[in-house]
């Protein structure tokens, strides 16, 4: 009985192993959640990074479709991406950055060493507006329509192509 007991550890180790293997094999991680797609960009207040003033998103999105990009100076990916969102600047594109859990001095130092993108950087020092629109992490980028839809959102760093893609949701469509 007591030899049971010893190996009791060892069979409850081996159990959830198996478990943790059966959900691994049967999950997609290639499944991306766009839970906000179709909705409203969150009402979150954020504050600029230049003058640090109170910065409503939704009232970004009044001006005109944009790309919202959530980076950060400590994200490896987002400076492999940083090259794209700078083509997308000269194709006046316009994009909006939200520093994502990030000092604002180190966003800074990260924006003047490889350049800036963005029409205007938010910071979302404790994460609330990555929260808000489902952020599983740095970089994502949506696209918000006029009305403030989320029309689109991409996971990981951009590619040249699936840039292009997003920005020609963003414009504003011609009649």
């Amino acid at each position: 009985m007591s030899r049971w007991l010893a190996l009791l550890p060892l069979i409850v180790l081996v159990a959830l192993g198996a478990l943790f293997g059966l959900y691994a094999l049967n999950r997609n991680p290639q499944v991306q959640p766009e839970a906000m797609v179709g909705k409203q960009v969150p009402n979150v207040t954020l504050v600029t990074l230049a003058e640090g003033q109170p910065a409503p998103l939704r009232e970004a999105a009044a001006e005109g479709p944009m790309l919202v990009n959530f980076f950060a100076s400590w994200c490896a990916p987002c400076e492999i991406e940083h090259p794209v969102l700078m083509q997308l600047k000269q194709d006046r594109v316009r994009l909006v950055g939200v520093a994502y859990k990030d000092a604002p001095q180190n966003t800074q130092a990260f924006l003047t060493r490889l350049g800036d993108p963005f029409s205007e950087v938010l910071v979302d020092r404790d994460g609330r507006a990555g929260i808000e629109f489902g952020v599983t992490g740095v970089p994502e980028t949506y696209v918000v329509g006029a009305d403030g839809t989320i029309l689109a959102k991409h996971t990981g760093p951009l590619t040249l192509e699936a840039a292009r893609k997003l920005a020609d949701q963003a414009r504003p469509s011609v009649p």
